[in-house]
């Protein structure tokens, strides 16, 4: 597979701190929680996936989709990076591409995403056969100055993140390396209407309220998978 290049946009970063046991039983025995002071972390990220096309072609050619993902903090031998259990996007032969090239955990869905100022509309509704249902509607906004993240910080922690893994169904763990620019970052509000997406992935319902951020995007390129050594 081609590596990808793409832009993220008007993102949300909803975060619950968890404690990182609950993690480790749901990743491959490969993969470690990574913690922030102690605890693991999971994260809803709705946003808009741009121009996603094999890279070195124009941006025109690539497709536009929303996309909404669970997703938690990780180490492979040492090595820091994300894993998705989940990943909900419209298209159906983008969702299976990146099942069969990127051994994602992607699931077809339909995706409304209303943008008007700064407040986000952000309702999924996954469809694909056979997949545990998904409902999640939420509105999210910016709030106060932006910010570029701190070293060692939590902001830092949850976002500036240049890899991710997953598995193949042989089990073999794998990984891409992510190229981007520095986050800019700012608070957010969210209110969460539904969301049946710790359910979908067999976690309890998280106590308190989120860390949340917001960011108006940046670009990316993503390598090819490969097997981690």
């Amino acid at each position: 597979m081609l590596p990808i290049a793409m832009g993220w946009r008007r993102l949300l970063f909803a975060n619950w701190p968890l404690e990182p046991e609950a993690v480790d039983a749901r990743l491959p025995d490969a993969l470690a929680a990574d913690t922030h002071e102690g605890r693991a972390w999971l994260s809803i990220v709705p946003f808009r996936n741009v121009d996603v096309r094999p890279r070195g072609l124009p941006a025109w050619l690539g497709l536009d989709l929303p996309e909404l993902n669970l997703r938690t903090y990780v180490r492979c031998d040492g090595e820091p990076g994300v894993y998705f259990f989940s990943l909900d996007a419209e298209g159906i032969a983008g969702v299976l591409g990146a099942r069969v090239t990127h051994y994602l955990p992607y699931y077809y869905a339909r995706i409304g995403m209303r943008e008007r100022n700064d407040v986000v509309r952000f309702r999924t509704v996954r469809r694909h056969p056979g997949a545990r249902p998904v409902l999640f509607d939420a509105s999210y906004e910016p709030v106060g100055e932006s910010f570029t993240p701190a070293p060692g910080s939590l902001a830092a922690f949850l976002t500036e993140r240049y890899r991710y893994y997953s598995q193949d169904a042989s089990g073999q763990v794998r990984y891409a390396d992510v190229d981007h620019e520095p986050w800019t970052l700012q608070a957010a509000t969210v209110t969460l209407e539904e969301n049946t997406l710790f359910e979908a992935n067999g976690f309890d319902e998280p106590a308190g309220s989120p860390v949340c951020y917001y960011s108006r995007g940046l670009d990316v390129t993503a390598s090819r998978n490969r097997p981690f050594r």
